[in-house]
């Protein structure tokens, strides 16, 4: 199965603020917001493991997605 190519990252905080970022998330978000501290957020998932969710970033909680290609199927 082919996979879809890697566009960029999108951010987004808990007040439903949008951050599109390029290539690495942190040091973009870091200048966005104009900060030098950035700290991982985590979430537990449900097989008992941590995964890194997002930064805390001047009191926003922003969580980090992929964006992917996406082609419809003709």
């Amino acid at each position: 199965m082919k996979t879809n190519k890697q566009l960029g990252f999108m951010g987004i905080d808990q007040y439903g603020q949008h951050y599109i970022i390029d290539k690495y998330p942190r040091k973009e978000l870091l200048k966005l917001l104009g900060r030098q501290h950035a700290s991982k957020m985590y979430v537990d998932t449900v097989d008992d493991k941590i995964k890194h969710k997002g930064y805390v970033i001047a009191g926003r909680w922003i969580e980090i997605y992929r964006v992917l290609e996406w082609k419809q199927a003709v």
